[in-house]
């Protein structure tokens, strides 16, 4: 087994769905990396210093600052998540731990699982987050909408991971392709987290990772995961590794959920989220109209 890269990625980020998922990456992966928080509340991300990192104004992003084979130093930025999801296991994921090898069936697999919820869940719950949350005033059809397209996208994916849970092949027959199949998912000997079913193949990869960051944050934009069965417990297993504990922590405490608890900590949390969501709202809208 080849040994973890030694690697110096500095990662500009905030904790939300799109922030974790690359903090999380980083854990799953043991890279060493240095955080910087990005304050969106004071509009950070549009400052001219960040654009030049990430020219659409948004977390996450990273700086790769490790030394190349030959010696040579480098500052290569990289934007958007799924980007740099595919960035850090193609170049560090030496042993395939959360990833695939290049052009096997598998990896496209995974490329189009982390399309899809680039296109689909990030951008629809991210919707209905703000309907349900932010907008200051209640639009019932709106809200509907996008609360509604995301119970949508649970439900693919409840019916993959069902698929997958039944030993579903979905390439070649005289292949394993992504195949979880019942026997030996639960391994008492296995760390928290490790067994299936997962998107793609038998292992937690980085299509897991990325739908779980949005996933995990259901309850804010209003939706029950608690109504789908395969994707609840997948939910619960993925946040019981530790990786994933630990770079839900990243850049500062995840504490949605412990909020959550209470109607004044949910309200509180509210508050203070729909503060930065509508300051830059009102900032995009005063330099684009």
């Amino acid at each position: 087994m080849a040994s973890i890269p030694e690697t110096d990625i500095l990662l500009y980020t905030a904790g939300t769905p799109n922030g974790q998922k690359v903090s999380i990456t980083l854990e799953e992966l043991g890279l060493k990396y240095e955080t910087k928080k990005i304050d969106i509340s004071k509009n950070v991300q549009k400052e001219d210093w960040f654009l030049r990192i990430n020219p659409n104004g948004r977390i996450p992003a990273i700086v790769d600052r490790t030394p190349k084979p030959d010696g040579k130093t480098q500052e290569t930025p990289v934007f958007e998540g799924g980007a740099i999801l595919l960035y850090l296991t193609q170049k560090y994921d030496v042993n395939n731990r959360i990833s695939y090898p290049f052009d096997t069936d598998k990896y496209w697999e995974v490329v189009q699982w982390l399309m899809w919820m680039q296109s689909g869940i990030g951008p629809m719950q991210g919707q209905a987050n703000h309907f349900h949350r932010y907008a200051p005033e209640k639009i019932p059809y709106a809200t509907t909408r996008y609360q509604t397209e995301t119970k949508r996208l649970y439900s693919v994916l409840e019916s993959r991971l069902a698929q997958q849970l039944a030993g579903n092949r979905t390439a070649d027959p005289n292949t394993k392709a992504s195949h979880a199949g019942p026997e030996g998912l639960i391994n008492k000997n296995e760390a928290p987290g490790s067994e299936g079913p997962w998107l793609v193949g038998d292992k937690c990869t980085i299509a897991d990772l990325a739908c779980f960051s949005w996933v995990n944050w259901a309850e804010w934009a209003g939706v029950d995961v608690g109504e789908f069965k395969e994707v609840s417990a997948w939910v619960g297993r993925i946040n019981e590794r530790g990786a994933v504990m630990r770079g839900l922590d990243v850049p500062e405490p995840f504490e949605m959920k412990k909020k959550m608890q209470t109607k004044e900590g949910e309200e509180e949390y509210q508050k203070m989220h729909s503060q930065w969501v509508m300051k830059g709202q009102e900032a995009d809208q005063e330099k684009h109209n």
